[in-house]
């Protein structure tokens, strides 16, 4: 006897990027259709699925089965963010600007320029302003760590590294050069010593010239749980942050240039760090969840 097909459900998804950073975006405001690990490693798949960096589900507090996600006052958009790998994640800078933007393009949200939206994400509430065309999200606080030593594939010899925690875990790695920035390999994780509990992300930057109150940087960054990445907006916060410790406070607007674009960081007076980018939304559909076996 033939069994029949199993049916897997559909859902309307939207796609989007910030600076090349991509993700596949779903809207759930009742929080009826929880994701799961399999499920978000169909879709983020680039061969057999939509293809992404990660997945962000549009939940209101309140409804999200997620205490982190649940704490905020019951109504506020959370941004339910999950890694390509089907790991769950504090934090995305890009993401949380790209979650904004797609909740302005689907009438979930409206945000006059100079206006502020918060957002709760698993590092606590965001606040995304726009910006005339880009969206800038103020990260709060950030926290220098201690050091350790990062080998990767490209680099002679292990280099040391700076902790930094932009919501999430990053180690921080500065090169001499655009040579030795465009010699590496990160097709595999940067091995870390001591290694880091929980993992990190791992940036390796070169510092430019610091001109008129304004530093440049150009950076490469291998993300936990994705791989590497066209940009990473907490990596790009925390190797400007390393750079700006590293210059003794030189600048606090930082302009850091991904393979995928330009993003610019600054310190306000609280010390809190803003990501300013484009965000944007190049397609929608409706995609089948079938999870590969």
């Amino acid at each position: 006897m033939t069994q029949a097909p199993v049916q897997h459900p559909s859902v309307a998804f939207a796609k989007g990027h910030g600076t090349g950073n991509d993700f596949v975006l779903l809207a759930d405001p009742e929080g009826a259709a929880p994701l799961d690990a399999d499920a978000v490693r169909a879709l983020a798949d680039r061969r057999f699925g939509i293809g992404g960096d990660g997945v962000i589900r549009a939940v209101r507090a309140g409804s999200t089965g997620d205490a982190a996600l649940d704490a905020a006052a019951p109504g506020t958009w959370a941004m339910d963010y999950w890694n390509a790998d089907g790991s769950v994640s504090e934090m995305c800078g890009n993401g949380v600007r790209v979650f904004v933007r797609y909740l302005l393009e689907e009438g979930l949200a409206s945000l006059a320029d100079g206006e502020v939206l918060e957002i709760v994400t698993r590092a606590g509430i965001k606040r995304v302003e726009r910006r005339g065309p880009l969206l800038s999200a103020d990260l709060g606080p950030f926290e220098l760590g201690g050091d350790r030593l990062v080998a990767a594939h490209g680099l002679d010899v292990a280099r040391p590294g700076l902790d930094v925690s932009t919501g999430n875990p990053h180690v921080v790695v500065a090169l001499a050069g655009d040579d030795e920035l465009d010699g590496l390999d990160l097709h595999a994780a940067p091995a870390l010593d001591p290694v880091a509990a929980d993992g990190a992300n791992v940036e390796f930057a070169v510092p430019g010239l610091i001109a008129d109150g304004v530093g440049a940087i150009r950076m490469r960054v291998h993300e936990r749980g994705v791989g590497e990445t066209l940009s990473c907006g907490t990596g790009a916060v925390a190797a400007a942050m390393a750079v700006r410790h590293w210059s003794g406070g030189a600048a606090d607007r930082w302009i850091v240039d991904v393979p995928g674009g330009r993003l610019e960081v600054e310190v306000d007076e609280r010390g809190h760090a803003w990501l300013t980018g484009p965000a944007e939304i190049v397609a929608r559909g409706a995609a089948t969840v079938a999870p590969r076996h």
